[in-house]
């Protein structure tokens, strides 16, 4: 495990420290937080590069991977290419002497097909994370420990912004303390509101994401409700929405998906955040990031 390590301040030089990302993250998450991590700061720092950078993805927002021109060049798909790349070759490794099964062409077929859910999936989460980042500098709308379920809960409840639910930790974290009449440990959930004051407008949006029956259908109602986040000023976690993208697409695990949202739709989260900073940085909760890390080279025309 990496030591924790405090992160700069914002516009502050940075060391080029590097991060590893835990070996259980699949491809489309690990190049979804890679991707972020070099925009996000960047984007929030004002660097032209990433504001650049970041419009391209916006316009992509809708589109699917790779099918517009001008999505060509674009960060994710690159960070995509060399993760392959990585896996070709620690694959090889792995399977020596077994090429007339890797070159069969029902292993190319599958091969193929995991490559297009893998670029759909990270496709569309970046460019959802840059209509939600959009004209939001005094926060990142990344954020690690914040499940899909969790934050349409905390919109669905008419709440903004994650400054107020670390204060209502601590406020709660100390009356636990003070109390006595408490039995056990730990704070409550000082966030929690009983479901039956949730809006039924919000929790009926979170249903129809649930109901949906194609990736076009399920981005334009992720698209939908990205935007009321925004407004709200409630961060996603989307290295963890691109993993769960990438499962939704595969028939066999679509029930599974949807489980999870309903998890972290009826989740207590008694603490801030469920991240850990070993792994992940405090500005962007991923690894890699810095304004340094992105040149005007990156964002293209």
């Amino acid at each position: 495990m990496i030591p924790s390590t405090s992160p700069p301040q914002r516009g502050a030089p940075t060391t080029g420290r590097k991060h590893g990302l835990p070996h259980s993250y699949s491809l489309p998450r690990q190049v979804t937080l890679r991707t972020i991590a070099r925009l996000q700061a960047g984007y929030r720092d004002d660097v032209p590069a990433a504001v650049a950078a970041m419009a391209r993805l916006r316009r992509e927002a809708g589109r699917e991977a790779y099918a517009s021109p001008g999505s060509w060049g674009l960060d994710h798909f690159e960070a995509l290419a060399e993760a392959r790349e990585k896996r070709r070759r620690e694959a090889e490794l792995h399977t020596s002497g077994s090429g007339p099964l890797v070159n069969s062409s029902r292993f190319w077929t599958s091969s193929q097909q995991q490559e297009e859910r893998e670029a759909t999936s990270v496709h569309l989460a970046v460019t959802l994370w840059a209509l939600h980042q959009q004209s939001v500098r005094d926060a990142p709308m990344h954020l690690p420990g914040w499940p899909l379920g969790r934050a349409v809960r905390r919109l669905a409840h008419g709440k903004t912004g994650v400054e107020d639910v670390k204060l209502a930790v601590s406020r709660a974290e100390d009356a636990q303390h003070d109390s006595t009449d408490s039995p056990g440990g730990g704070a409550a959930d000082p966030d929690h509101v009983p479901v039956e004051q949730a809006s039924e407008t919000v929790r009926k949006r979170f249903v129809r994401i649930g109901a949906s029956t194609d990736t076009e259908i399920l981005g334009n109602r992720l698209r939908e409700l990205v935007l009321l986040l925004r407004t709200a000023r409630i961060p996603l976690d989307y290295g963890l929405l691109a993993e769960q993208l990438f499962l939704w697409q595969n028939d066999n695990r679509q029930d599974e998906v949807r489980r999870a949202w309903g998890r972290e739709f009826h989740r207590r989260y008694g603490r801030y955040g469920d991240s850990s900073p070993d792994q992940e940085d405090d500005r962007t909760g991923v690894p890699d990031g810095s304004p340094e890390d992105f040149t005007i080279l990156d964002a293209g025309d």
